[in-house]
């Protein structure tokens, strides 16, 4: 499996706006991404906005469902994300994503958030996958 992040907020996109995202696989199953707090991340308290660990815990996750249903487009059904620490300016933050089971339409997933060796963020989600 790939030991080298590669960028994939290559196009025009929400993520790309935000900064992109980095990505890799470790096996299979076993997804790693992260990015670096920018000042655009944080909210009036000086801390990373809660709504950007969503959207880089669902970007995150759903490539990882994307690349195990064989690089067919997904959307995401649900996602469940308890929030645990906070980040500030300049904080890198890795996630890891693993899949629990896929089926034929569905793939359900967990996704923890760390930064400084710290859990920030976990959560669960299940992804539909759209036929091609």
């Amino acid at each position: 499996m790939s030991k080298k992040f590669e960028q994939i907020s290559i196009k025009s996109s929400f993520m790309k706006h935000n900064g992109g995202l980095l990505f890799r696989d470790i096996s299979g199953t076993e997804f790693e991404f992260k990015t670096v707090i920018k000042e655009n991340h944080l909210n009036t308290a000086g801390i990373t906005h809660g709504g950007y660990i969503a959207t880089i815990i669902d970007s995150g996750a759903g490539t990882g469902a994307h690349r195990v249903a064989g690089n067919s487009l997904c959307v995401t059904i649900s996602l469940d994300i308890k929030f645990i620490a906070s980040t500030k300016l300049d904080d890198e933050v890795i996630g890891f994503v693993k899949i629990l089971k896929k089926t034929k339409s569905m793939v359900f997933l967990i996704c923890h958030l760390k930064c400084n060796e710290k859990i920030i963020a976990s959560a669960s989600g299940i992804w539909k996958i759209l036929k091609k």
